[in-house]
């Protein structure tokens, strides 16, 4: 096949694979409760000005103190939510999947971004600038109410985070942690609950060292209650954990409720 041509089909599938990511980042930002009651005219004419952008592992987003003027939407790859400790150490707020958006508090108030984003791996994302969805917010005022219940959800998340830092002990907090990050996988003929963080990285959303951390697990290993490999965490007896978390059953549904709510919202990094 003559060199011209070559180039001109990659040229072509390029622009159809951008075309395909761009749609799924329309599609992601429609789910988020700040848009998921617009007409379809209304979303088409504020997505129509979404751009995506691609990071490598370890790439920085954005840093904290850092000029807020964009909300994204994560297309493909996770991305880490942080903040530095007095100690220089860093506390991961979140660990941000496929369909997860953030980037609203700095992108509402004008102010600066309060925490770092940084790619775990690498990944695309669906941007949208602050002009753009400011102005559209002026012609929607309807939409001012979800702004409010969608700051409210990440205040209520973030207490409970700090609550969890500064009252329990490190065994609760890996236990909520683990049931907060755990994800469904597939594994030869059944689904299994994994958590896929390094334990230096459980640390961190924990604020613990490593070595407390990899203590902690070896002990639920040998009680049977997690089982680690390869640096993957698979939770083997979800109802010990549970115990360790202090949740009730009651309390457990309440909070699976909250944390689906948030993560079905905008987080407001």
């Amino acid at each position: 096949m003559p060199r011209t041509s070559e180039n001109t089909t990659s040229q072509c599938r390029a622009a159809v694979a951008a075309r395909m990511a761009t749609e799924d980042g329309r599609q992601l930002l429609g789910q988020c409760m700040l848009f998921r009651e617009l007409g379809a005219e209304e979303r088409n004419a504020l997505f129509a000005r979404v751009h995506i952008r691609g990071y490598c592992a370890g790439e920085t987003i954005f840093h904290m103190g850092s000029a807020g003027d964009s909300m994204m939407a994560v297309l493909s790859g996770s991305v880490r939510i942080s903040v530095p400790s007095r100690d220089g150490r860093e506390i991961v707020l979140a660990i941000l999947q496929p369909g997860e958006v953030f980037g609203e508090i700095a992108l509402l108030d004008g102010k600066e971004r309060t925490a770092d984003a940084t790619a775990v791996a690498g990944c695309h994302l669906a941007i949208l600038e602050r002009r753009d969805i400011l102005a559209f917010l002026d012609g929607h005022p309807k939409i001012w109410p979800k702004v409010a219940e969608v700051l409210c959800g990440r205040l209520r998340s973030s207490d409970e985070h700090i609550t969890e830092l500064a009252l329990h002990p490190l065994p609760t907090r890996l236990a909520k942690a683990l049931l907060r990050f755990a994800g469904m996988k597939q594994e030869a003929t059944r689904w299994r609950l994994q958590v896929q963080l390094s334990q230096s990285e459980l640390g961190n959303i924990c604020g613990a060292r490593r070595e407390s951390v990899n203590k902690c697990l070896s002990t639920w290993q040998r009680r049977g209650i997690v089982h680690i490999d390869e640096g993957v965490v698979t939770i083997a007896n979800r109802a010990a954990l549970d115990e360790l978390a202090e949740l009730e059953p009651c309390q457990r549904t309440k909070t699976a409720g909250r944390r689906q709510q948030v993560n079905g919202n905008l987080l407001l990094y």
